[in-house]
């Protein structure tokens, strides 16, 4: 197939995203996604087992707005956790997911949600302007069925409305932004505010 202009825009992006947060130990091995949506609605996606730190344009691919490879290659096993994402809010143009240690070990400690609460860089996100912010993250069961994981998702933003991101217990999260920069500048303030919060709790990183 013949990839258009925004297409490659978006891939490097998301290529550079991933050589940054790999750079950070926040993708270790072959884990994490990350994606982008066009204007078309279509999606550029990374493919399925690729190392994150080491993307190549041929590493992305491109998906129809419920998942379906439309390049015939095999997208990430969690394409439909993005796509719902997009789905759930059409403002959100990309959307990224580490596995990190912060993340992964704030999932055991904390329980269903992760309470981020009177930090100056609860700024970081889009539509906050103020340290006096209360941000819940909801955490959810690790689960191998995606699209019963996704309908999990689904069940608490119809209960509690709007948030900025979600973690997998003992996986990683997932955060999201009008732009890759804007996800990647909401992806990094998380990962400082977990590591905060588990300090807080006597974690120290090794």
């Amino acid at each position: 197939m013949t990839y258009t202009e925004e297409f490659f825009a978006r891939a490097k992006e998301l290529i550079d995203a991933g050589r940054f947060i790999d750079n950070k130990g926040w993708v270790p091995a072959t884990s994490g996604n990350f994606s982008a949506c066009l204007s078309d609605g279509t999606i550029a996606v990374t493919v399925s087992g690729k190392h994150k730190g080491h993307l190549q344009l041929d590493d992305i691919m491109l998906v129809d707005a419920e998942g379906q490879a439309l390049d015939g290659k095999k997208p990430s096993a969690e394409t439909l956790l993005h796509t719902s994402i997009y789905r759930r809010f059409p403002e959100v143009r990309a959307v990224l997911h580490p596995h990190s240690v912060n993340a992964t070990l704030a999932s055991r400690i904390f329980g269903q949600e992760i309470v981020l609460e009177d930090y100056e860089l609860l700024k970081a996100f889009s539509g906050i302007d103020t340290h006096e912010t209360r941000m819940v993250i909801p955490v959810f069961a690790n689960d191998q069925n995606i699209a019963r994981l996704a309908g999990k998702v689904e069940q608490y933003l119809d209960m509690h409305g709007a948030i900025q991101a979600y973690v997998i217990a003992g996986h990683g999260f997932y955060t999201w932004g009008g732009s890759v920069a804007e996800a990647l500048r909401h992806l990094e303030a998380l990962e400082f505010l977990f590591e905060c919060e588990l300090r807080m709790q006597g974690v120290r990183k090794p």
